[in-house]
């Protein structure tokens, strides 16, 4: 059957509105559309391919799993979800793993335990979570409703209650709305969709102080920043703070759906069973394939090279700057990067995406005025300098 880009609209519900070209084969850091032409991918499927496309290392453990065990449900427990949960436990502050496809059910499997700990702990009266303006954290109506950026959740009905949003990186107005009926603080350990946002240390530490005065957990959402993305295997490793409950995803399967939820044994204990489920979570396939994924990303070279990358990225997008002035500033951390538009060329984001699709390499935006990258955490040096000549091209066209 021959489908292009216009089946999309005779066929496919409208909430998207996809490019004009339509990938069909990757490899490493390029991607080929119908046409047979190339693009430098600097999206990463937004964060997703941490390994590029078709990395053997995931391909061989698809294969394997795919000749042995697709799946069974949680009626059943597997080994590739046990073999990857303690790789998991062995690597991170957490004792405990709870798997499920996406980061949104992650993140309400998160959300939901914390209700549950505190209403078993301290009764129906400290139900409150309190999240930051911009966040992101799923598509979920919880999740959604927590996520700090209304547009997305308006329109729906009723929203779920007890939830409040203070400025991020403002703790003074944090403690203002945090009391006794606080039962967990919800964020991300540096903003992705709200814009690229980086947090101020202190204020982290001062979150965790905040959650340990109000006897409130602090859930990190690392859907975007975790498994390998900043340059450690999770953020929280690089800011001297440590979460309660952890939620992960996008990068933990490489391009295979998957996600999980960190926490300690103690909390873990009031998901009793028959709480909380998932039939496809800890599936085996996804397993199997993220495991893969572990052991090539959770390596000192994989991880200093996801350092040395950001710097590549961020000398040469100034380079660029100087030569046309559109970035008002270009920040972020390992290779989680955004270079917000200058004033100049506000609320034109997109226009510089598909600019640089026109060129021939992928990006993605944050919010409209942010261009972000998030490409493989292994891309070769040569495709950086390819994939950021490209898009100076699309720069100077748009900008002239």
């Amino acid at each position: 059957m021959k489908v292009t880009r216009a089946t999309f609209n005779d066929v496919m519900v409208p909430n998207y509105n996809p490019a004009k070209m339509v990938p069909v084969k990757g490899e490493g850091s390029r991607v080929w559309d119908q046409d047979g032409t190339e693009y430098v991918d600097f999206a990463g499927g937004i964060a997703v391919n941490c390994l590029g496309h078709c990395h053997p290392a995931m391909v061989n453990a698809l294969t394997e799993q795919g000749n042995k065990l697709w799946h069974l449900s949680n009626v059943f427990t597997n080994e590739p979800a046990m073999r990857l949960a303690k790789k998991l436990t062995d690597a991170t502050f957490a004792e405990r793993v709870y798997f499920a496809n996406s980061g949104a059910e992650a993140n309400e499997a998160a959300l939901k335990l914390a209700r549950r700990w505190a209403l078993d702990n301290h009764g129906a009266g400290k139900d409150q979570i309190v999240a930051f303006a911009k966040g992101f954290h799923g598509r979920t109506f919880f999740t959604v409703t927590v996520g700090g950026q209304p547009a997305y959740s308006e329109g729906f009905g009723p929203k779920p209650g007890g939830i409040e949003h203070v400025e991020y990186n403002d703790l003074a107005a944090l403690e203002a709305q945090m009391s006794d009926k606080t039962c967990a603080v919800m964020m991300e350990p540096l903003q992705g969709e709200g814009g690229v946002i980086s947090p101020d240390l202190e204020f982290v530490k001062g979150v965790r102080a905040l959650c340990d005065k109000y006897n409130a957990l602090l859930i990190f959402d690392e859907v975007q920043t975790g498994f390998g993305r900043t340059g450690s295997l999770y953020a929280y490793q690089q800011l001297g703070v440590t979460p309660d409950i952890l939620a992960s995803a996008k990068s933990l399967g490489g391009g295979f759906p998957i996600g999980a939820m960190l926490t300690t044994a103690a909390i873990a204990e009031h998901l009793k069973p028959g709480t909380h489920g998932s039939t496809y979570g800890g599936n085996p396939l996804a397993c199997a394939v993220a495991e893969a994924v572990f052991d090539v990303v959770n390596t000192d070279e994989v991880l200093a090279g996801v350092k040395a990358r950001e710097e590549l990225f961020k000398t040469k997008l100034a380079e660029i700057n100087e030569r046309y002035g559109i970035f008002k500033d270009i920040r972020g951390k390992g290779l989680l990067i955004g270079a917000e538009l200058s004033d100049k060329y506000e609320g034109k984001a997109r226009d510089f995406l598909n600019a640089g699709a026109d060129e021939g390499v992928m990006v993605l935006v944050a919010g409209p005025s942010v261009i972000r990258f998030t490409p493989s955490l292994i891309i070769p040096e040569a495709d950086v300098l390819e994939g950021l000549a490209r898009f100076e091209k699309a720069i100077a066209k748009l900008v002239g």
